[in-house]
């Protein structure tokens, strides 16, 4: 069934062709803002509802990642499955889709080809490499695309081998990207009228992340090192343990806050110190600083520590697990937490909506479908196939509209 979509996005559809997790995001940061975007799986499933915990043998990641979105199952590997594809595209605004570079053409769905028939046609390409280049042609994961790109060298302890992040983080921005290139390009089509291709992928969008070292490394040859918790020239910029063995992460580089960082452990005279007055003189006094800065926190319960570097106007906050988050008041006020009703999980939280908009914001209109649930509502609402035709299509297996027997995952603890 059709809901009524609000946000700046309403009135636009996406074909959402891309699996795992940058794709699949992309599409919902732009389902959240009221984009009609209409997802295809394959029968079995995509390979996200596989990944992370599960509740009854369904996963809680696809809750969130799916939602605001209408499910649909069409094999493309059949000719009658890439015809309702190519359907599809003719009338959607925007495609996102992450397969290896040259997939679609080989599919007879190539921009070019799906253009033709819709030139204002925007198609987002998510891949690991590229569109083009030497490497545009490797497999690649979040995971790859981050190493490459200098990012994960950078992620960990000084002392340790390179760590990663538990989360997708380069997938993520990918998808940020992505998301942010089809708005750039539904916005040219305004005055063009025709569409183009967003070229998005892993390990640039994780390299745009590592900006400042670019210039140090052309100009000074400096190559930046992991640091830990420390960001390095940005000092005090660290994470400290405070005496009940908490977590609490202090940023004060500015000088008019290391002013007021001094006086709030007791030591004003360290900003007239010309150890430590200016942001340069503290970068090379780092370590003496970080000493006297988190003995102050490890003789102090973490509750005490954040009042004080509050009340002096000092950025600083407790380093919060996922429960942590879920009992702050902040996070509920802000609707950073949405319980929202679901078939099989009665309720289930799900992350809020980003950013927020004053006038037009988006919302979360319901959890994630089963793989196949809105599959015969599409064709009938958009393709106005007739019933007929959808019950042969399924008999052919060139749709699924109801979960399959492998839809229902074995638990997995990972």
């Amino acid at each position: 069934m059709t809901q009524r979509r609000n946000g700046p996005l309403a009135g636009i559809r996406v074909l959402e062709l891309g699996s795992s997790v940058a794709g699949p995001f992309c599409g919902r940061l732009l389902a959240d803002f009221g984009a009609e975007v209409i997802k295809v799986e394959i029968a079995e499933g995509d390979a996200v509802r596989s990944m992370g915990k599960r509740l009854g043998g369904k996963s809680l990641y696809a809750a969130s990642i799916f939602r605001n979105k209408r499910l649909v199952s069409i094999d493309l590997k059949t000719p009658r499955g890439r015809e309702l594809i190519a359907a599809l595209a003719a009338k959607s605004d925007v495609i996102v889709e992450n397969f290896r570079p040259g997939t679609l053409e080989r599919l007879g769905l190539g921009y070019e080809a799906l253009s033709a028939a819709n030139p204002g046609l925007v198609l987002v390409r998510i891949s690991g490499f590229g569109q083009t280049g030497p490497y545009s042609q490797r497999a690649g994961y979040g995971a790859i695309g981050e190493a490459l790109s200098g990012l994960r060298y950078l992620t960990g302890d000084p002392d340790r081998p390179p760590a990663r992040i538990s989360a997708s983080v380069t997938d993520e921005v990918t998808g940020m990207y992505g998301a942010f290139g089809a708005v750039m390009a539904l916005f040219a089509r305004v005055k063009s009228g025709r569409g183009q291709v967003v070229d998005a992928c892993l390990y640039e969008s994780a390299f745009s992340l590592i900006e400042p070292h670019v210039p140090a490394f052309d100009k000074l040859g400096v190559v930046a090192q992991r640091t830990g918790s420390r960001l390095p020239d940005s000092a005090p910029n660290n994470t400290y343990v405070t005496r009940d063995q908490r977590y609490i992460h202090v940023t004060a580089m500015g000088d008019a806050v290391f002013v007021r960082l001094s006086a709030a452990i007791g030591r004003p005279e360290l900003a007239a110190d010309p150890k430590y007055a200016t942001q340069v003189a503290r970068s090379q006094n780092e370590e003496a600083l970080d000493g006297i800065i988190g003995a102050w926190v490890a003789a102090r319960p973490l509750d005490e520590v954040v009042a004080a570097l509050n009340a002096a106007g000092i950025p600083a906050a407790p380093v919060y697990t996922v429960e942590d988050i879920f009992k702050d008041e902040h996070f509920k006020a802000r609707d950073m937490l949405v319980r929202m009703p679901d078939e099989d999980f009665g309720t289930v939280a799900l992350p809020g909506v980003v950013p927020k908009l004053s006038a037009t914001p988006g919302e979360i209109r319901h959890t994630g479908h089963r793989v196949g649930e809105d599959t015969v509502d599409v064709l009938r609402d958009v393709l106005g196939l007739p019933a007929d035709e959808v019950e042969r299509l399924e008999r052919e297996r060139v749709i699924a509209t109801a979960p399959t027997p492998s839809d229902r995952y074995v638990e997995n603890a990972a």
